[in-house]
């Protein structure tokens, strides 16, 4: 992914980027084509070097069969469109602001059924919101157990990591706060996401006196 240094994502919001966007997409390659699975991930931060993601795909998606070797996994995130009519000169030119993440790793199949079991139930975990009271120890072991035949778990060891926040960091403060005023008005999710972490990135290169509640 081409990232200008003045859009590179810190490390540590990388992993917190991940968590909050899980839901990316796997693309696996054999010696005929790409492929691509959109699923739910769960970031297991302090296993191995730089991480560990857990999922699992259904057997019956043949790109289970490409699971080996280093795969490219894409977490996007909120995005929106930035129209240079909201700048203060008529001589621009539209842009997209968004953010993403794109992690590389080593794919490897969990074959033990333990190891299986606490995989799922972990990313149902991770995903069962708390108010509900949905619970895999409901499940009769007949069912659970051809529910479990019919998925592919696995592991990716990760080994790079590129995160990328095109936020109009390379304009003015000035410029940076009419986009941000013109995405409050849009009264979309994502404009208020990208809204939100514009002022985050102003309030870091301010002083004491000013913060995020003193921006539009």
């Amino acid at each position: 992914m081409y990232i200008p240094k003045h859009n590179i994502m810190k490390e540590d919001d990388v992993f917190d980027f991940i968590e909050i966007n899980s839901f990316g997409i796997l693309i696996t390659q054999n010696e005929k084509k790409l492929t691509g699975t959109h699923i739910p991930f769960l970031l297991k931060r302090k296993e191995g070097s730089y991480g560990k993601l857990i999922c699992h795909i259904a057997k019956a998606n043949r790109q289970w069969k490409d699971l080996s070797g280093e795969v490219l996994v894409i977490f996007p995130g909120p995005h929106k469109y930035i129209s240079p009519s909201w700048y203060e000169t008529d001589q621009a030119v539209p842009t997209w602001n968004y953010l993403s993440v794109h992690l590389y790793g080593e794919i490897k199949i969990i074959e033990d059924r333990d190891k299986k079991i606490n995989a799922v139930r972990e990313l149902v975990e991770m995903i069962e919101p708390e108010k509900e009271r949905y619970s895999m120890d409901n499940l009769k072991p007949e069912y659970f157990e051809g529910l479990l035949k019919g998925i592919v778990v696995f592991e990716i060891a990760i080994n790079s990591i590129e995160g990328k926040e095109k936020i109009s960091q390379n304009h003015s403060a000035e410029r940076q706060l009419r986009i941000i005023e013109n995405l409050i008005r849009d009264d979309d999710p994502d404009a208020e996401k990208i809204a939100d972490r514009m002022k985050l990135n102003l309030f870091s290169k301010m002083d004491g006196s000013s913060g995020p509640d003193n921006i539009p």
